[in-house]
């Protein structure tokens, strides 16, 4: 099974666990950002989903967000997009074009570990985001 049809059918299982009923915008907004290897904002949600409706859009990133299915993304300034949390828990990271808006992806082992050696400190860490920005070859 690919990863793409495995969280959809995890994010179906879960929407059935909340007692939420099986709508076909929601299905699509969920079948499209399984579909997205990094982060895509609500506006791109709704451009690539023609006919869903922008408050639908954004009601069904709610519910998503909601019941830890996807997790928002500060992209700088106003933008924040949304993509899948992986029931593994693996995840990456975001580097973002402050000129284009360009967001690319990346993982870093090292600094996975660093995180999680946080504890150390006393501090017990629920959740993480690392977001670099910069400017991508093509604004320098």
């Amino acid at each position: 099974m690919s990863e793409e049809n495995e969280w959809s059918e995890y994010a179906a299982r879960l929407i059935a666990d909340a007692g939420l009923r099986r709508s076909t915008p929601r299905q699509r907004v969920i079948e499209l950002l399984a579909e997205q290897s990094c982060a895509i904002t609500a506006l791109q949600i709704d451009a690539a989903l023609d006919g869903v409706g922008r408050a639908t859009v954004y009601r069904a990133i709610e519910q998503l967000e909601e019941l830890g299915l996807v997790h928002k993304v500060d992209l700088g300034g106003s933008a924040f997009g949304y993509e899948k949390l992986e029931p593994s828990g693996h995840h990456h990271h975001h580097i973002v074009c402050d000129d284009c808006g360009k967001v690319e992806p990346f993982e870093d082992e090292a600094l996975e570990d660093a995180i999680h050696d946080i504890h150390r400190k006393g501090f017990k860490l629920e959740t993480h985001e690392v977001t670099l920005h910069g400017h991508c070859a093509d604004c320098s």
